[in-house]
């Protein structure tokens, strides 16, 4: 799989399609792009691996030249998608995500491995273990800035060591620092129970009840240094009216926070998110 974005311009899928025909490459998926606003162009191929010559990485290193023909973000990339996907999971107390893509997982219907789930809490601990999945718990002291610190560290070094595709933010009641979200950049997914950018913060539930809202919904995004402020992956609504209470607006919330984080993760996985400054293009 392909995918990549330059400033668009006559010939571009030409020359791609034209340097995968030079190869023998079969292309069976391709999806195109053309930003007016910013003036590029994004693309995503899929080409079976068995009608090239070479690897994906061989495919890498032939392509580059092309990506410097076509002034290409750095962020191209060609991946394996043979190579099954991993994921680790960051988790609090809410466990209403995490039981979804684990049983998303053990169905066969999200196509990832997830390597671990870590916790500021171990409430989880036992409903993970019981998938055959590791759980680190790893506390956050309550006031205090160096142990908050060293427990992010650790956090890190646990995720790091499994060098994830996806970092996974299931309601993990923690703000990221800046410097792990600049290590994560791209690969580190958060929900937001809101349709962001209304209702940010806290409660945001209590806060749509007291507006009066019809609609609830929840943001699949990438985590950045700005605070729920990251590129939009995918987001989704549900209906609610006067009769609902507080927890009938959690109760549903929850339904589409899970639907909407599985359907994030699964595009991120299947490399059809492309970002461009805080905007994002789903192919």
């Amino acid at each position: 799989m392909l995918t990549f974005g330059c400033p668009d311009r006559t010939g571009i899928i030409a020359r791609i399609s034209g340097f995968l025909a030079d190869h023998g490459g079969m292309i069976v998926e391709a999806a195109y792009h053309t930003d007016p606003d910013s003036g590029w162009f994004f693309t995503r191929q899929v080409v079976r691996a068995d009608s090239l010559p070479f690897d994906a990485e061989g495919l890498r290193e032939r392509f580059g030249e092309v990506a410097n023909e076509l002034s290409a973000e750095s962020s191209w990339q060609v991946r394996d998608t043979g190579e099954r996907p991993r994921a680790v999971v960051l988790v609090s107390k809410a466990g209403h995500c995490l039981y979804d893509l684990l049983g998303r997982v053990a169905s066969g219907e999200l196509d990832v491995d997830i390597a671990a789930v870590i916790g500021n809490h171990d409430s989880l601990a036992d409903i993970t273990r019981a998938h055959g999945i590791p759980f680190h718990h790893v506390p956050f002291p309550a006031g205090d800035p160096d142990g908050k610190a060293a427990a992010f560290a650790k956090v890190r070094e646990l995720v790091d060591a499994h060098d994830p595709h996806a970092i996974v933010l299931a309601r993990f009641m923690q703000v990221l620092p800046a410097e792990l979200c600049a290590a994560w950049t791209g690969r580190a997914l958060n929900i937001h129970h809101s349709f962001l950018p209304s209702f940010i913060g806290a409660k945001p539930y209590h806060q749509a009840h007291t507006r009066g809202v019809k609609l609830v919904g929840a943001t699949c995004h990438y985590v950045t240094a700005d605070l729920d402020a990251g590129p939009i992956i995918e987001q989704d609504v549900i209906r609610v009216d006067h009769g609902d209470s507080v927890q009938d607006l959690v109760r549903k919330g929850r339904d589409i926070e899970k639907v909407t984080l599985a359907r994030g993760l699964r595009w991120h996985l299947e490399g059809r998110v492309l970002v461009h400054g805080n905007r994002t293009m789903v192919l």
